[in-house]
């Protein structure tokens, strides 16, 4: 399922999304209190979806959780597709926003990129909104602000800081969604990964007796790796085999492509073009 942000009203979506000063402004109006407000509101959706998913998330939903009617939330925010925005700007305020650069930028985006891992294991509907089309709120440019100050002075050439920082994006993104779906297999499914494989095993055994002499590669590596990830899945109490898998596949990516932006930077510090460099 992929939700796409910047559905709602483009005015009254933004408008919500930056309310800071406005919400200051009102709050000083004399009256009584009103029984619901929007940070309220974003706060139940964000329960909804991260107990029930995103398929869950309803405005009627949204107001069972608060025990008033969906007609009851429009008065503070118009739809589903703005409540989503919200929702999305809202949980990215979790993430830090100042890291230690004192022993380097390596450590500090390091850090980053775990934290930023931990964070969508802990909202995985986050995963579902499609970053196609950016929410543009407050939060979600801190976070952007965020890499682009650790990446600043290492020596890239902006249009380079650019697109290191969607591959690192879209990586941490692309690893956690394996593991968000590795722990969301068994329940989904009923059938727990264990049952799953030696099932799939067995008949892969019975329908393919050639397997080792048609992929002599793949079955060397796999007999050997394998025995391997499983000892690391043990050692790491991770919650299942495959989702420790994916967090040392994150592991090992993060560091092959902070090696490679380490070379780039030292090959745009001598003033050498990239050959990719005029790529649009």
């Amino acid at each position: 399922m992929v939700v796409f942000a910047g559905q709602g009203d483009a005015r009254r979506s933004m408008s919500l999304l930056w309310r800071s000063a406005v919400s200051a402004g009102a709050a000083l109006k004399p009256g009584p209190k009103p029984g619901l407000d929007v940070d309220t509101i974003v706060a139940a959706g964000v329960a909804v979806a991260d107990e029930q998913g995103m398929a869950a998330l309803s405005m009627r939903a949204v107001g069972t959780r608060l025990g008033r009617t969906a007609m009851a939330l429009y008065t503070y925010v118009p739809s589903k597709s703005e409540l989503v925005d919200l929702m999305h700007d809202r949980v990215l305020a979790e993430l830090p926003t100042e890291y230690d650069t004192s022993a380097g930028w390596r450590p500090a985006i390091t850090d980053w990129a775990d934290d930023t891992w931990a964070f969508h294991l802990r909202h995985p509907w986050v995963l579902q909104v499609s970053q196609a089309r950016p929410v543009l709120g407050p939060n979600e440019y801190a976070r952007l602000e965020t890499v682009v100050r650790i990446l600043g002075g290492i020596g890239l050439e902006p249009l380079h800081v650019r697109r290191v920082i969607a591959v690192l994006f879209q990586f941490v993104r692309g690893m956690a969604l394996v593991a968000t779906e590795h722990r969301q297999a068994a329940p989904e499914t009923g059938v727990p990964d264990e049952e799953w494989w030696a099932q799939r095993s067995a008949l892969l055994a019975e329908f393919a007796p050639d397997f080792t002499e048609r992929f002599p590669a793949l079955a060397a590596l796999e007999s050997t790796a394998s025995l391997a990830a499983m000892t690391e899945a043990e050692a790491g109490g991770a919650t299942s085999h495959m989702e420790q898998e994916a967090r040392e596949a994150f592991r090992v990516g993060l560091s092959l492509i902070l090696d490679g932006v380490e070379a780039a930077a030292r090959t745009d510090s001598d003033g050498t073009l990239h050959a990719s460099a005029g790529t649009p």
